[in-house]
């Protein structure tokens, strides 16, 4: 674990998140590498609201992936990067906008595949679910993303 590799960065508030998870309000509460786990904050907007004007359920699934995801990456070694291969949402009431808490964490974390799980809540309340497959993989070269966000 690198507490200088961007994902540290991010969740220590030295850089900003990439565009997407910026756009879906994301901010760090607490990152636990040791067991995988992981809580954080989401903001939805009126931007998000579908025509019965609860959040629409791609931006839920956008922040659970968001909330997995980041659970694992916390574990990994310089280098290495987990894209999501399989992402399964499960819709238990409706969000409004408003703060959405994302409790992620890792199931099972192999040698390259692992399981994920997720929740997100709102006035304490279970909004969605989901878990998710992920595959460490090693970065050949930075992203452009990364790359910009170096200090000069």
């Amino acid at each position: 674990m690198d507490r200088e590799s961007v994902f540290w960065r991010i969740a220590d508030g030295r850089l900003p998140p990439p565009p997407c998870a910026e756009t879906l309000g994301i901010e760090f509460l607490r990152v636990t590498p040791e067991s995988g786990s992981i809580e954080v904050k989401f903001e939805a907007t009126s931007a998000f609201l579908n025509l019965a004007g609860h959040v629409q359920g791609g931006f839920l699934a956008a922040m659970l992936d968001d909330t997995m995801g980041p659970a694992l990456v916390a574990t990994l070694d310089p280098g290495e990067f987990a894209p999501t291969v399989s992402l399964n949402v499960q819709f238990h009431r409706p969000a409004r906008v408003g703060a959405l808490k994302g409790i992620g964490r890792v199931l099972l974390r192999g040698k390259e595949v692992c399981q994920l799980s997720g929740e997100l809540l709102q006035d304490d309340k279970v909004v969605a679910t989901g878990t998710a497959t992920a595959v460490i993989r090693r970065m050949g070269t930075q992203t452009a993303w990364a790359a910009a966000q170096k200090p000069a």
